[in-house]
């Protein structure tokens, strides 16, 4: 803490949650103070973010772009390069929260060493607790660190908890958009193209987590996410299509009562809860008026058109190294499908292949768990050259 006001650091700045993190400080009337802002490659949006919020330091990961932005910026903190200086600045000795915005497994090193040092983590990239939770969370008991996941569903299932003995938890019920192909043929899947696929019915996102709502990949990534967050059983994580986007998630409790969290489809919501946890603070947002939404409606998933939610299922069952095979496969299919290099019906093909043929830990370590997720990328795009 620093002149009365804690230090939060921002691991991915210039994407969508780093830019409306910002914003929601900026409503906070001087609680935090930017330690590190930290990106890959976009270095103008950057320079407006440094001199705005006048952070301790920046961090560019790719060098070409840090080298650009040496030359032309007028910001005066400490400005660093590369993967190690990302981590650097996650474990700084003077941050009070670390928010983890990255997209991908780039997140799992970062966040993990911020928490190994006692920092409180407002999670946005669910990927850390999809390849590393069991090793995550071991490190925040170690440590004392408190993880407040960003995501709407999993803020909504914690606020859902407040006041509640978590061993009265029967069911935790994520809710899904359904994405944009939520009322397509799976006959057409074959022909859906990357601007389809881009178009998400109610959230504006990065390109990655879009492509992952139109797979359903990216509820599974939440499935196992709940399981490493509420400390609750696979059988007691369900899915439901809602496609309003409106209640953000369920619990149901051993005496047949049932907990949701409302609100619009605005992630400014369960980011500024993460960052004033258990408070609440007054915002102007939008508010949520029901009377115009008029109707609430509710599907089961389709598991033939989306395997990939079952996928998540078996990954999180089998348990290991298994979830992190899952979410590299993934990375590289996604990764692919975005250059037009496979149809969008080969992500879930490339998935499963990986999951069948990477070699299976029971108990990793980090180091085993970084070495399977290199490997798996290397056999993935093996895969999909064939393809």
């Amino acid at each position: 803490m620093k002149n009365g006001k804690k230090i939060l650091t921002i691991l991915g700045s210039t994407g969508s949650i780093g830019k409306q993190a910002l914003d929601v400080i900026s409503s906070l009337d001087g609680m935090y103070e930017i330690g590190w802002l930290t990106v890959n490659k976009n270095i103008v949006e950057l320079e407006k973010q440094a001199l705005k919020y006048k952070p301790k330091g920046v961090v560019i990961k790719e060098e070409k772009y840090y080298k650009e932005f040496i030359k032309n910026t007028q910001f005066k903190g400490e400005i660093l390069c590369g993967e190690a200086s990302v981590i650097e600045a996650s474990a700084d000795d003077e941050n009070d929260m670390v928010l983890s915005a990255l997209v991908g497994f780039s997140g799992v090193l970062p966040t993990l060493k911020a928490i190994e040092k006692g920092k409180d983590i407002a999670l946005a990239n669910k990927e850390t607790l999809v390849a590393a939770g069991e090793v995550i969370m071991n490190a925040a008991k170690r440590s004392g660190a408190k993880i407040l996941a960003v995501d709407s569903e999993h803020s909504a299932v914690l606020q859902s908890l407040v006041g509640e003995d978590t061993v009265s938890i029967e069911k935790i019920i994520l809710t899904a958009s359904g994405g944009p192909f939520f009322a397509r043929d799976i006959k057409e899947f074959e022909q859906l193209t990357v601007k389809d696929a881009l178009k998400h019915p109610n959230w504006n996102m990065g390109n990655k987590i879009t492509i992952d709502s139109a797979t359903m990949m990216n509820k599974g990534f939440e499935v196992i996410e709940a399981y490493w967050l509420f400390g609750v059983q696979r059988n007691q994580i369900d899915v439901v299509i809602h496609p309003q986007s409106i209640i953000h998630s369920l619990v149901q409790f051993v005496d047949g009562s049932v907990k949701a969290q409302l609100g619009l489809p605005d992630m400014r919501l369960p980011i500024s809860y993460a960052l004033t946890f258990p408070n609440r603070m007054q915002y102007d947002f939008p508010r949520l008026d029901l009377a115009k939404i008029a109707t609430l409606t509710f599907y089961e998933p389709d598991s033939v058109k989306f395997p990939c939610l079952s996928f998540a299922y078996d990954a999180l069952e089998q348990g290991g190294t298994l979830p992190a095979v899952l979410n590299a496969a993934n990375e590289i299919a996604v990764e692919a499908f975005l250059n037009e290099d496979i149809k969008f019906t080969d992500i879930p093909k490339a998935i499963s292949f990986a999951m069948e043929n990477v070699e299976f830990i029971k108990n990793p370590t980090i180091d085993e768990i970084v070495n399977l997720d290199y490997e798996t990328r290397i056999l993935t795009s093996n895969f999909i050259k064939k393809l």
